[in-house]
């Protein structure tokens, strides 16, 4: 059954970080994936996990960058993987499953934020594209692997982003409205936000759960599209372009941003649980559409008639379909 979209007071908070929530648990012999896994939260995200024994496969557009990135931690691999490429992704799961490994962990990071206006060559617009079409082609490809493992977790890093928009579905790609990046950011974070809950559905058969999550507002190269006068105004950037660190009002450094993806992906708190979404290291308060609150996830991005419209919408735009 999937758990109600709840609190349970986990025992962690805001300032926890991932190598807190991640004390005590042994991932050895267990193989992750993690999208995103050179930069930001995806670093400490991928040390955790390799901390705890994991072998943790780090899909990276830049090559370069990634090896430079990670070098030194044991146990990681840098693999191939333009999400913004059909082909790519195919090639990227065509080769791990070709190892026969199980996947027992598969952590959807990756992403762009608030870019101008962008289409990959099929014309689809880049957030939406890259942070929820390209995951979702990723995951489905990967699905003998994640049946394999007799038990697995994916988890979506969402953001309250997801707040600034529902996923439009009579125009998704911007084609018959003005390009708003913040809007097509919320889109895409709800999107993630949607998979979770479908993916959840499907997998449950199959032993693989399924969690979406905001992992907090950190200043990484997430944020290279803002300008330093937006990111000021945001409060999570000072004057002289220092971050700001603030877990209590939700400010946090990338240790602590890790921190719930890395426990929706390990934690035996969750055992038996999905399709939920969650922020610091806790399942989240469902809050009202109209809530100005800035935590808490919002009704649209938790719905399950949303959730299937959107798995149909993507099975549609990306021809993919999960395996028989």
């Amino acid at each position: 059954m999937s758990h109600q979209q709840t609190p349970m007071s986990s025992g962690f908070g805001p300032a926890s970080t991932a190598y807190d929530v991640i004390a005590g648990i042994d991932l050895s012999g267990k193989t992750a994936i993690v999208t995103g896994g050179y930069s930001g939260i995806g670093i400490d995200t991928v040390k955790a996990l390799a901390s705890a024994g994991a072998k943790v496969i780090v899909p990276a557009r830049d090559l370069e960058r990634a090896h430079k990135n990670l070098d030194g931690i044991a146990h990681v691999t840098v693999e191939s993987l333009d999400l913004m490429d059909p082909a790519s992704i195919d090639a990227f799961a065509e080769r791990f499953l070709a190892t026969g490994q199980p996947l027992h962990i598969l952590i959807n990071s990756a992403g762009v934020m608030m870019n101008p206006l962008t289409r990959d060559a099929r014309g689809y617009e880049s957030q939406f594209a890259t942070n929820h079409l390209g995951h979702y082609q990723l995951t489905l490809r990967l699905w003998p692997a994640l049946r394999q493992a007799g038990g697995a977790r994916v988890v979506s890093v969402s953001s309250r982003g997801h707040r600034l928009s529902p996923v439009d579905f009579n125009d998704p790609q911007f084609e018959h409205r003005d390009y708003d990046k913040r809007v097509a950011y919320g889109q895409s974070k709800t999107a993630n936000a949607l998979f979770a809950v479908k993916l959840d559905q499907l997998g449950q058969p199959y032993g693989i759960r399924a969690f979406a999550l905001h992992p907090g507002g950190i200043v990484t190269e997430l944020a290279r599209h803002l300008s330093k006068q937006e990111l000021v105004a945001t409060g999570f950037v000072r004057e002289d372009g220092t971050p700001v660190f603030d877990p209590s009002r939700d400010m946090k450094s990338p240790p602590q941003g890790a921190a719930t993806s890395v426990w929706c992906a390990t934690s035996p708190q969750l055992d038996g649980m999905g399709g939920v979404y969650c922020e610091n290291s806790d399942i989240a308060k469902a809050v009202a559409a109209d809530s100005e609150a800035p935590l808490g996830v919002r009704p649209w991005a938790i719905d399950h008639d949303e959730a299937e419209q959107l798995w149909a919408l993507s099975e549609k735009l990306t021809g993919v379909s999960l395996p028989a």
